[in-house]
């Protein structure tokens, strides 16, 4: 299984990102995928998640409304939209793959493949 994020930068507050994340060597359509992220001093956290079909989503409070992750099963890849960044949002953003699932997850214990992170900042 690989996963390989891209996408991070720099921004400004207001501004918007998108994060994109292309798996290889794996059946996607039987992955829910997720993106968690992980501040300076603080646990890795799920903020979104979507399931096979993409018809379920999942965001945390502090996204959503803001961040909308969708996927390409075409192209086995998944997208994160970050919209009205905030610089609470600077992390270190991981894309992740949970094997044999069917529904969105919001726990990072429950994914068994992780990208490398990729670095959000957004200044004020």
């Amino acid at each position: 299984v690989q996963l390989q994020a891209s996408g991070g930068g720099s921004v400004q507050a207001g501004g918007s990102l998108r994060l994109s994340c292309a798996a290889s060597r794996v059946t996607f359509i039987k992955y829910t995928m997720g993106w968690g992220r992980q501040a300076p001093g603080k646990e890795r956290v799920i903020v979104a998640s979507i399931n096979w079909s993409g018809e379920r989503t999942y965001y945390s409070d502090s996204v959503k409304g803001r961040f909308t992750i969708s996927r390409d099963n075409a192209n086995d890849t998944v997208y994160l939209q970050m919209n009205d960044l905030r610089p609470e949002d600077t992390a270190v953003y991981y894309c992740a793959g949970r094997r044999n699932s069917a529904d969105v997850s919001f726990s990072v214990r429950d994914y068994h493949y992780w990208t490398q992170g990729t670095l959000v900042t957004v200044s004020s």
